[in-house]
Order: structure tokens, then C-alpha cells, then sequence
């Protein structure tokens, strides 16, 4: 996660971008809060879809683990990653039958351009999706709940807090965890997952344009 801030961090420096708006997904999302309490001053507002971490349930069930168990898990399935083969889908049209069995809100269009920028074709003629995955193996070191708490009450731009009605992830509203924001709305989209804006492409824009005109909370 260092990492990850310092390179948004450096683009951000070298592009000598005045306050600018941050818009991110997921990991993205998270990485941009941090970022953004790090140095609130930096930004002029913050979209985050989907952006806050594991939920407080995760954190507490993770809290009872001993470090030692954390780190031995941690390099246990960083192991099991190693070894493990990539996918390789015989046809590009195979490809995207995966990606639609993964999410079935998307439209044809979203479809293949999603897959035609998510995968990379083998030199025998296969494809292959390009993802790393050791990202997604959570650290076995990272921030206190209270460090967390306090760079997200250090935001001082307008936040909208994006989540869907079917993800797996936590709602902050209902958690708790939107109030430790200072200037921050949370906007639920109904039959969406995880991807809501590809789930909810349409009312997303509509959403982040209509926030991005009056950011004012």
C-alpha cells in the first residue's frame, strides 16, 4: 500500500496537477483516501466506489489472528500463488464467456471492451488475463483501525462514497464508517454489485456529474 500511494503520489507531482479530482474503484478507491488524508490540501474532490477496505467485521475477525498466523498465511498463499498457472482461454469469444458468467449486469458493448483491455494474447494463440494476482492478497501489515479512522476524518474535500446494493462489500453508511468523514455523502446503487459502474453505468454518470457540478455537502 506505501507503494501504491507514492506512485499516485510521484504521477501526480510530475504532471503538476493543481487540486485535482480523484476518481477510484476498489483498491484505486482506497488508495485515493489515503492519499487524499495524507495530504488533503492536494485534492479538490474525491469519488470512492467501493473504496474503504475491508469491512469492520473482516478487520475484527482478522484482529483475532496472532501475527504469526497472519504472516505464516501470508506467505503460505503468496506460495500457492506462485505456482499456480495462468488461465489460457482457447478463443477471445471463450475470454469474454468468462467475464459475462462473472458479472451479468454487463451490456454486450461493456463486454468486449472490458475483455479486449483485460486480457493479453499467448505467443501459442491462447489468451490470458493480464491481472497480477498477488494483489489480491491483503498484507500482513498495514494500518491501525484508529490510523485508518484518523486520515479519513483529515479529508477536507467534498466525498461521495459510492456502493452497491449487491456487492459483497460493507455499506459505510450502515456500518458506521462513513461518520468518520467530515464532508462525505454515501449513495447506494440499487441491483449493482462490486462494478457499479459498469453495473450502473448510466445513473454512475449521471451520479458523479451531478457531484462533480455541486460538490457542496
Amino acid at each position: 500500500m506505501p507503494a501504491y500511494i507514492y506512485d499516485l503520489a510521484q504521477l501526480l507531482h510530475h504532471l503538476e496537477t493543481d487540486r485535482p479530482i480523484l476518481v477510484g474503484h476498489s483498491l484505486g478507491g482506497n488508495i485515493a483516501l489515503r492519499y487524499c488524508g495524507l495530504f488533503p490540501q492536494r485534492v479538490r474532490t474525491i469519488v470512492a466506489i467501493e473504496g474503504l477496505g475491508a469491512s469492520p467485521q473482516m478487520l475484527a475477525a482478522r484482529s483475532q489472528q496472532s501475527l504469526q498466523a497472519r504472516w505464516g498465511d501470508w506467505i503460505e498463499r503468496r506460495r500457492v500463488l506462485s505456482g499456480r498457472p495462468s488461465r489460457r482461454y482457447a478463443s477471445f469469444d471463450e475470454a469474454m464467456k468468462r467475464m459475462r458468467d462473472a458479472n451479468h449486469y454487463l451490456s454486450d458493448e461493456q463486454l468486449q471492451h472490458l475483455t479486449l483491455h483485460a486480457v493479453r494474447r499467448n505467443e501459442d494463440g491462447t489468451w490470458s488475463w493480464k491481472f497480477d494476482p498477488y494483489v489480491w492478497l491483503q498484507s500482513p501489515v498495514d494500518l491501525q483501525v484508529e490510523e485508518l479512522h484518523l486520515l479519513w476524518s483529515s479529508i477536507d474535500c467534498p466525498t461521495l462514497l459510492c456502493y452497491g446494493e449487491k456487492s459483497w462489500a460493507s455499506n459505510p453508511e450502515q456500518d458506521g464508517r462513513a461518520a468518520h468523514f467530515r464532508r462525505a455523502r454515501t449513495v447506494t446503487f440499487s441491483d449493482a454489485g462490486h462494478w457499479l459502474h459498469h453495473d450502473r453505468r448510466e445513473t454512475f454518470i449521471e451520479t458523479l456529474q451531478a457531484f462533480l457540478r455541486d460538490p457542496q455537502l
